[in-house]
């Protein structure tokens, strides 16, 4: 399953063309793709207008949606961010970490833009797409 960080879908709502969003374009139709709910409350948070509001809520609900945390995760989560920063890696936000480490041990793959998840990729073992 893939997960989508809020760096994908804002660009592919604001029609930026990279690498992300034509590969995640590619696999919508065909691919089993997860919202989790910080990650929703991230891209929602973004819009003025009520309209685009409820437009970009639609367009996310044909998606399987998650929650991405609980105490047991929250506890991983913090354990990864102790782990990186002892190996140098600093993480800017709480919530990426709590992203990746949901990844990790789901065994979910990661679609982002962001290099918050470098480490977590190189360190710790997340998957991550790289189109």
């Amino acid at each position: 399953m893939l997960l989508v960080d809020s760096t994908v879908w804002i660009d592919y709502f604001n029609g930026r063309i990279t690498a992300q969003t034509d590969y995640l374009d590619q696999v919508l139709s065909d691919q089993m793709i997860l919202v989790g709910d910080l990650i929703l409350a991230e891209v929602l948070q973004g819009y003025r207008s009520e309209d685009e509001f409820e437009q970009a809520c639609q367009a996310l609900g044909r998606f399987t949606q998650v929650s991405l945390i609980d105490p047991e995760l929250a506890v991983s989560s913090a354990r990864n961010d102790r782990t990186l920063r002892r190996l140098g890696v600093t993480v800017r936000k709480t919530i990426d970490c709590l992203i990746a480490t949901y990844c990790i041990e789901n065994e979910h793959s990661l679609l982002h833009n962001d290099s918050d998840y470098d480490g977590f990729e190189q360190h710790l073992g997340l998957k991550v797409v790289h189109p």
